[in-house]
């Protein structure tokens, strides 16, 4: 059996490993390499993970945890090839209470026992015992601060006497804390590669509120797009953003964010339409070192990392849908596994999510789940397009150029915008929206020439045909024209209409915009259907 001299150089080594792999593989193997010990094995107590098929579950108390085997090292005498190094088998798992092992887990008392205890004892394969040379049997429990962590077992070809116990003992306390040691070591790794992933999440979050300014605009529609951003921020709901690329759903979640009870937390975006599939799983729930090729250290994925906050979804709808029932899980309980592990990791974390797609066409044609789309949309909202909002125009325009030439230009710019600009821009139908406006404006603040902003918009689009009051092309108008135009416009396709605002044949439906919108629109321009003679 091991003596003092040797059991102390073994706990010197051990003490100096980080990982918990490491530390556990350099305990048994340090026992194993002593020549009296057949087998060192080293059991600790998690969760159980295994219970349908595990062979003792009808013995196991409550099948909540157990003792799983982790480390084990040892060499046959009948066949010297043959090394026990394996973790899995029929002893891989032990119940609490149940068998030798499982009774020093559960009472955390030490136990000596010999072969000539007989069957009833702790030999379950007598033979192979006899043929092995193993005479005793030794386990301590693995205690730190008075916490029962597992056991520590050995199989000895020699006598083990008390006083060999006792210092058996003495090694298990050692091994305990390190074991204690290296898992808080692991855990202050992960929240270090947490805090720095959260920390460059945050980063590029502010970049972008930076970039856009928050959300500009005082027309009916986006007074309707504040209110309900007001109305569910303040709760746990999921969020569905729906709308054209570039109107600017990034700028609701965040806003949702920054006025819900989470707003001291991270505010951590995903974009799924630039991730590879073969790496969904991990960028959201994370993986652990060796779980795949590449894989050399523990990663936290974007779920973990926005514990206690808010995780936005962008281009929900790329979520390839064999991973779409492992997030409608994550979603409904909070708990997920990362890549390569069994343990379950619980957080708490609202999802925003936004897509440019018809989520519900996606679901009829097989595309995505259909509990995902109701979970998603518990309370959809729904961002207007620049077309629709064209009253916007003229601030978003100032507000861009005002972020733009400050960055290009600095200070004492003197770009100005002017009726003509404005008129020109209102012209114009953005089929890239918001995006496309920004992008006009700050392409306008890199060719000014002599202090004179030069806007170039896009060639203004033919409106159909047969519309009422068509805008002609290459006209400039100012302002206050285009306001009268828009009225003209609108009076006369009610009237076409015979003032039907939905539905086909509606007004609404020959503009292409939504009944709400219309109807918010005329109540802004205090457009009123006329009385009949009769009223």
């Amino acid at each position: 059996m091991v003596n003092l001299a040797d059991l102390q150089e073994i706990a010197l080594a051990v003490a100096q490993a980080r990982e918990v792999s490491d530390v556990l593989r350099s305990i048994a193997q340090g026992l194993a390499n002593e020549p009296d010990i057949a087998l060192a094995r080293i059991w600790l107590i998690e969760p159980g993970d295994r219970c349908e098929t595990c062979a003792l579950r009808e013995a196991c108390p409550d099948q909540t945890s157990c003792l799983h085997l982790v480390a084990s090292a040892g060499r046959s005498i009948v066949d010297p090839d043959d090394e026990w190094s394996s973790t899995e088998g029929r002893f891989a798992r032990f119940p609490l209470g149940v068998r030798k092992v499982g009774r020093i887990g559960a009472t955390g008392a030490a136990t000596l026992l010999t072969l000539e205890d007989g069957d009833d004892g702790w030999i379950v394969d007598r033979a192979w015992a006899q043929a092995e040379g193993l005479r005793c049997f030794a386990g301590q429990p693995l205690v730190f601060r008075g916490e029962t962590l597992g056991v520590l077992a050995v199989f000895s070809r020699a006598d083990v006497g008390t006083e060999q116990l006792s210092w058996l003992r003495t090694f298990a306390d050692h091994a305990a804390v390190s074991i204690a040691n290296a898992r808080a070591f692991e855990e202050l790794a992960d929240l270090r590669q947490q805090l720095e992933r959260e920390n460059t999440y945050l980063r590029e979050e502010m970049r972008s509120v930076q970039a856009h300014g928050g959300i500009v605009g005082a027309s009916a529609p986006v007074k309707d797009l504040l209110r309900r951003i007001e109305t569910v921020a303040p709760t746990e709901a999921t969020v569905l953003i729906q709308g054209e690329s570039g109107t600017g759903k990034e700028l609701i979640a965040c806003a949702i964010h920054q006025q819900s009870r989470r707003s001291d937390g991270a505010n951590v975006r995903v974009n799924c339409a630039s991730i590879p599939k073969e790496l969904f799983e991990s960028e959201f729930f994370g993986h652990v070192a060796g779980a795949f090729t590449g894989a050399t250290k523990n990663r936290c994925g974007r779920f973990q990392v926005a514990d206690g906050g808010t995780l936005f979804l962008d281009e929900v709808g790329e979520i390839p849908i064999d991973l779409q029932g492992k997030l409608l899980r994550a979603l409904q309980e909070g708990q997920f596994s990362r890549v390569g592990e069994d343990d379950e990791i619980s957080v708490d974390v609202r999802v925003v999510a936004a897509t440019n797609r018809d989520l519900r066409k996606e679901v009829d044609e097989g595309r995505f789940r259909e509990d995902l789309y109701y979970r998603l949309t518990v309370f959809p909202i729904d961002v207007p397009p620049l077309r629709e909002r064209l009253d916007d125009v003229p601030d978003l325009a100032r507000h861009f150029l005002a972020l733009s030439a400050q960055s290009i230009l600095g200070e004492g710019h003197g770009l100005r915008l002017t009726s003509e600009h404005v008129a020109a821009l209102k012209a114009y139908d953005w089929p890239g929206n918001v995006r496309e406006l920004q992008n006009v404006i700050e392409r306008g603040v890199i060719t000014s020439r002599d202090g004179a902003l030069q806007i170039e918009v896009p060639n203004v689009r033919h409106r159909p045909k047969d519309s009422v009051a068509a805008v002609e092309e290459r006209r400039l108008y100012s302002d206050a024209e285009l306001k009268e135009l828009e009225r003209s416009n609108l009076q006369a396709v009610l009237d076409h209409a015979r003032w039907k605002i939905s539905g086909a044949g509606g007004a609404a439906e020959f503009l292409g915009v939504r009944p709400a919108t219309l109807s918010s629109r005329l109540k802004a321009m205090g457009i009123e259907r006329p009385r009949s003679g009769s009223e």
